[in-house]
């Protein structure tokens, strides 16, 4: 998780190429080794004195000193093997990010090569507000992280939450309009598969929508420094959405911030998790400039939650459903449409949730249909034609303006229950001879014999 509470202006360290801790605003977004296109080569004097600034922050500023020998040991094996003989910067940063991860077993702790963030982060007074300004232009170009809205059938919402950002003033909003469209819902997914990381800022402004007004969150311990406390907040222009059935995804990519919603849905008992087991990142980082352009994250804090006394750093969030992170999706949406249906006293309402939950089902384990149904079903039926291609049933209406060209049947059931591709109200079958035509809104099949 994000470091709480950056300093204001750079620690001077005396170390070559002016390095200190950055800037930032609290909660600096985390990223893995980002890429450059520049054609930069390293010399030989470059990469020792990179060596030699890493070696010093690890020793002055990581929060864990008894794992820092096991650390140095490691950058020294590899400088001396010749390992860090390379030009690319990219590649330096790739190659000490393993070896420092490796050695400390802290995903916090990695090196990247970033020269827009160093040359910000070593503008000595004006470094904060040059930081804040590269965030916020990757944050509003990612809509905060926000990036995809969905009503699932049986009214699923769903919000995919690719990066946790903060701004000021800005990311509020778009989380208020996401809160609205998912209040809608008759059950709501969130999905962080993938997501490494950010604000804790935004977490506790998410979080807050499930939780009562002034819950203690999360408690953020960083040597020299009071403890820091985040609660919900109070003021939430969307609402709160405690009452409707909560999901959460997560899978081995979701680390840090997304750790820390996903422990906090766990600890509180908000929801339920599907998914893989989490990263295990849970520390709090600062990020220091080396010399020519790396930013190196060291962990300098952690969290202690309200309900466990601890945190995930290390052993990462267990899922309540174990699944692979390809199925997680339709396993959230079949266990929320189970649990509707077993509560629902609505007619219509459980007819929207089971036709949605047979073809969830059918996508998690798909059915095997009996050869000679399948060698059965092509023919004419009045005005609906079946015919097999490429090894799969289609059917084709001639004539009908609103039907051009022949659709694919999926299979639903073993028994014969097919899915009609890009018409979900309308569901075929096939039993003794006759094509049936299963609306959604009607209770029972129309007939329609062989011709």
């Amino acid at each position: 998780m994000q470091s709480k509470l950056l300093s204001a202006a750079a620690m001077a360290l005396a170390l070559m190429g002016g390095q200190g801790v950055v800037p930032d605003k609290a909660h600096a977004q985390a990223r893995p080794p980002v890429a450059s296109s520049a054609a930069v080569e390293l010399s030989a004097t470059q990469r020792a004195a990179v060596l030699s600034a890493i070696r010093q922050a690890v020793r002055s500023s990581y929060v864990f000193p008894d794992r820092a020998p096991a650390i140095l040991a490691r950058l020294d094996a590899a400088q001396t093997s010749g390992r860090y003989d390379v030009s690319s910067p990219n590649e330096l940063a790739g190659l000490i990010s393993g070896d420092l991860r490796d050695a400390s077993q802290d995903g916090h702790v990695y090196l990247e090569y970033a020269p827009d963030r160093f040359a910000a982060a070593s503008a000595g007074a004006d470094a904060t507000q040059a930081l804040s300004e590269i965030d916020a232009a990757a944050a509003r170009r990612d809509n905060h992280g926000l990036s995809a809205l969905e009503i699932l059938p049986g009214n699923v919402r769903y919000l995919k939450i690719d990066a946790f950002h903060w701004v000021s003033d800005e990311t509020g909003r778009a989380y208020d309009d996401a809160m609205r469209f998912l209040k809608g819902g008759d059950a709501v997914i969130i999905d962080l598969r993938g997501n490494g990381g950010g604000a804790s800022e935004a977490v506790q402004y998410l979080v807050s929508h499930f939780l009562r007004a002034g819950t203690l969150e999360i408690t953020f311990l960083k040597a020299g420094q009071e403890p820091v406390q985040t609660r919900a907040l109070d003021n939430l222009p969307a609402g709160r959405l405690t009452g409707t059935p909560l999901y959460v995804l997560i899978d081995q990519a979701s680390a840090s911030a997304a750790e820390s919603f996903a422990y906090d849905v766990q600890q509180f008992k908000l929801g339920r998790l599907v998914g893989a087991n989490t990263a295990g990142a849970a520390n709090n980082n600062d990020f220091f400039p080396i010399a020519p352009g790396f930013m190196l994250s060291l962990s300098v804090g952690r969290p202690v939650h309200a309900v466990s006394g601890g945190n995930w750093e290390g052993v990462g969030v267990a899922p309540d459903t174990p699944t692979s992170s390809v199925q997680a999706l339709d396993a959230a949406q079949a266990e929320a449409l189970r649990a509707l249906l077993s509560t629902t006293t609505s007619d219509a309402a459980k007819t929207d949730y089971a036709w949605a939950l047979t073809a969830v089902e059918a996508r998690l384990n798909p059915p095997m249909v009996d050869a000679a149904l399948l060698q059965s079903a092509p023919g004419a039926y009045r005005n609906y034609v079946v015919t097999m291609q490429d090894g799969a049933l289609v059917v084709a209406r001639p004539g009908h303006p609103l039907w051009p060209a022949p659709r694919k049947l999926q299979a639903l059931t073993a028994d014969g229950l097919f899915a009609v591709e890009g018409l979900d109200v309308l569901r075929i079958g096939f039993k003794d001879g006759a094509l049936q035509l299963w609306w959604k809104d009607e209770p029972a099949p129309r007939i329609i014999p062989k011709t």
